[in-house]
């Protein structure tokens, strides 16, 4: 039903307004919303080599980013299209990451913005909260 493809530095704009789109509910819901702000924070964790597009029908309706380190995976980025939520693409990519973790013998570890429903669903996936601060919450799977 999903599928992966590779993306590439060249990709880093759309990749970037995919993000924006799927952020800015919470964004806004936090006062945060910032197009400048965003790309500055996305350039920060952009690494092209480990970034995947998640292709539904053809189309690209989100991707996902994770670093493999020595002390685990880290899950930079995941993010679905507000269009295209709901349809299990989110909770596919996320496994597929588990497993890639798991098969490494390694933690994942991630952080999601403080009121994102990006929250409920990490933590439905079996992530336990490891930390905060003034507007991220950390999560780290597995237990």
């Amino acid at each position: 039903m999903f599928s992966w493809q590779a993306a590439s530095a060249e990709e880093f704009e759309a990749l970037h307004q995919l993000r924006l789109a799927a952020m800015r509910p919470s964004l806004l819901a936090v006062g945060l919303y910032d197009p400048v702000r965003s790309r500055a924070r996305f350039a920060g964790r952009f690494y092209p080599e480990v970034t995947h597009w998640i292709v539904w029908q053809g189309q690209r309706i989100g991707f996902t980013a994770m670093r493999h380190e020595d002390d685990g995976c880290y899950l930079d980025h995941l993010y679905i299209l507000p269009v295209a939520q709901g349809r299990g693409a989110g909770g596919w990519a996320l496994q597929a990451q588990q497993q890639e973790a798991a098969a490494q013998e390694k933690a994942i570890i991630l952080c999601a913005l403080r009121d994102s429903p990006a929250n409920r669903f990490y933590q439905r996936h079996g992530f336990v909260l490891t930390g905060e601060d003034e507007w991220d919450i950390w999560y780290r799977w597995p237990r």
